[in-house]
């Protein structure tokens, strides 16, 4: 079995973040889509003064997670063939811990801002806790209890974008 050079492991890490990335974008592109026609609907004039800032800090924080899932393209870009691939996937890494953080603020926000609109604000203060929590366990809690799972699994010790080549 012949062994990664540096470069590839770079080019790999980068190709796998690339991976992930699409599939938040498209979960944050759709909410956030969703929320720019909510204003336009006929049920919107109802929303309470809660609801409509509510509805602005879900807004703002899906627009700062697309911003940061999308920004890596654009650091691509920038830095495409001057050999900083390395930079490159810390950036990228960054941006989309921030984009993940950014979409469950927005994601949870929304569920306030429904569950608040057609339920009693208490069971949608409830019900958005328990969705926070829900989140929190599945994109943190899980994935970095599991770092100490063991090392059954020795090729994801290569996939740490932080970790410097060697490490």
């Amino acid at each position: 079995m012949s062994r990664e050079t540096e470069k590839q492991r770079w080019q790999r890490n980068f190709a796998d973040l690339l991976q992930e990335l699409r599939v938040a974008q498209t979960g944050v592109q759709i909410l956030f889509a969703f929320l720019l026609t909510l204003p336009f609907s006929n049920g919107f004039t109802r929303a309470t003064a809660f609801q409509k800032d509510v509805y602005v800090v879900s807004l703002l924080s899906a627009a700062a997670a697309t911003a940061m899932i999308i920004s890596p393209v654009a650091f691509h870009r920038a830095l495409f063939r001057q050999g900083r691939k390395p930079e490159l996937v810390r950036f990228a890494h960054a941006m989309a811990s921030g984009g993940l953080a950014f979409m469950l603020i927005s994601m949870v926000s929304a569920v306030l801002l429904i569950t608040d609109f057609v339920l009693n604000r208490p069971i949608a203060v409830m019900l958005t806790a328990l969705t926070g929590v829900w989140f929190l366990v599945l994109w943190a809690v899980l994935p970095f209890a599991r770092r100490n799972w063991g090392d059954d699994d020795i090729d994801d010790e290569d996939d740490d974008p932080q970790a410097l080549p060697g490490d």
